[in-house]
């Protein structure tokens, strides 16, 4: 074997590690200060606040005297309060039997602190993850903006004929092959107005340039260009690109979106073979596609043959910019989106309604960060936002040694008076922990048998 043939795979390799630590440590670390902040805002008194666990790398104690900082093993952090045994917030007792001696300083424990500033601190890092992706979210909705009304070209994107259309950025679309062009807010509008225009790679745009009304010709609004390639997808692993045209399937011209997807859904698993229009050059893939759980729009998944590209319009639209307020409100709704559809695609494995190959582990998280990372800074700072989300979720999850099992002893403090006793306790966090195992072992096994 020629040595010099492994250096892309290994270069891949770093590429995709260094980006999911990257993605990892952003998230860890705004989960971790949540819980470290809104204990110090408590009057806990936090002892470490570690990025990583095992050997540490750097170190460094503030004035507080809280010592900062990062271990070797990047999968996770921590924060150790005052009182706590471990990284889990183990109550340890010689340190508390000497607290108690003190009563400020045993106000200062994690375990001596009163039940609001415990639940507090608990609480505050799911919810900082979660303010974190309406953040991002936010950011990213005033980046981009949203579509201007009406419809106008900001750009054509490259198409294998773009040269040869009439239509030009600057044109307001008022009708495409005589159907009038529907608001952009408009999803039923749409759904009612593309399968009404006819498959052609020509059409006649009727638009509105410099005050008149002219009539053009352009593209199908929705060809074959691939905006999005999916993580650990079939067209991922063959090598396709944001920025291609599929122009052919097995031999037959494709002029449509919506007619790769019907050849996708018809091949039953069986090889693709695609043309791909390429900064002008031509090029073939061969393909499998793969079963895929996904949304239905009525609620619940359905099974389809799918091959991981999502497609965008011929023309970029323009856009105008959106304000703070409507850029949070889209981030809210992208945020429980994200929520409602992990709980939905959880409770469908359980139920057995869909694969439990849909949970991935670190390797297919690695794998994914290191994909969307490929595609540009601002889908790696999606994807982020997206995984900070649900980390957020997964912790509160009703699971000792998680912060939705603290919670949930903590409530049960609430309502019967007392804390549950050290040997209880500690029988819960090691079947927490248990579990826990459990379910990272059942995820890596899907990254590397599904």
């Amino acid at each position: 074997m020629d040595i010099l043939s492994l250096i892309p795979q290994f270069g891949g390799l770093l590429y995709t590690v260094a980006a999911f630590i990257v993605a990892l440590s952003i998230i860890v670390f705004v989960h971790e200060f949540g819980h470290y902040i809104v204990g110090r805002w408590s009057g806990i008194h936090a002892e470490v606040f570690s990025i990583g666990f095992g050997p540490v790398l750097i170190s460094r104690r503030d004035r507080r005297g809280t010592r900062w900082q990062v271990a070797a093993l990047p999968f996770g952090g921590y924060v150790k309060f005052l009182g706590d045994a471990d990284a889990a917030s183990g109550r340890d007792a010689e340190a508390m039997a000497a607290a108690a001696q003190d009563p400020a300083r045993l106000r200062r424990t994690m375990h001596g602190a009163p039940l609001w500033a415990r639940a507090a601190t608990v609480a505050a890092g799911p919810m900082f993850n979660f303010a974190m992706s309406i953040v991002v979210f936010a950011a990213i909705f005033m980046l981009r903006g949203v579509v201007a009304e009406p419809l106008t070209v900001g750009a054509i994107n490259p198409l294998p004929e773009a040269g040869a259309y009439e239509l030009r950025a600057g044109d307001e679309i008022l009708a495409i092959a005589g159907e009038r062009v529907p608001d952009a807010e408009d999803p039923a509008g749409w759904s009612d107005f593309l399968p009404a225009i006819p498959i052609n790679d020509v059409l006649d745009y009727d638009v509105r340039r410099d005050g008149s009304r002219i009539t053009v010709s352009g593209p199908y609004p929705m060809p074959p260009l691939i905006a999005q390639v999916a993580p650990r997808s079939a067209a991922m692993d063959s090598g396709l690109r944001p920025g291609d045209v599929i122009v052919a399937a097995d031999g037959e011209p494709i002029t449509a979106f919506e007619q790769l997807r019907d050849m996708v859904e018809a091949s039953d698993g069986a090889p693709l073979l695609i043309e791909v229009w390429r900064r002008g050059e031509v090029q073939d893939f061969t393909l499998t596609p793969r079963r895929t759980d996904e949304p239905a729009a009525g609620g619940g998944f359905s099974n389809q043959w799918r091959i991981g590209i999502a497609g965008e319009m011929a023309f970029t639209p323009a856009t105008r910019t959106a304000g703070p307020v409507e850029a949070l409100g889209s981030a809210f709704a992208q945020t429980g989106a994200v929520i409602t559809g992990s709980l939905s695609g959880l409770w469908h494995m359980l139920t057995g309604a869909i694969s439990s190959c849909n949970m991935s582990g670190p390797i297919g998280i690695a794998e994914a960060s290191g994909a969307m990372a490929s595609q540009g800074t601002q889908s790696f700072i999606w994807f982020i936002a997206v995984l900070s989300t649900a980390i957020g979720l997964l912790n509160l999850f009703p699971i000792p040694a998680l912060d939705g099992g603290h919670l949930l002893f903590y409530a049960y403090e609430a309502v019967a008076g007392r804390p549950l006793s050290d040997r209880v306790l500690r029988l819960f966090m090691a079947f927490g922990i248990s579990l826990i195992l459990g379910l990272m072992i059942f995820a890596l096994s899907n990254d590397l048998f599904c």
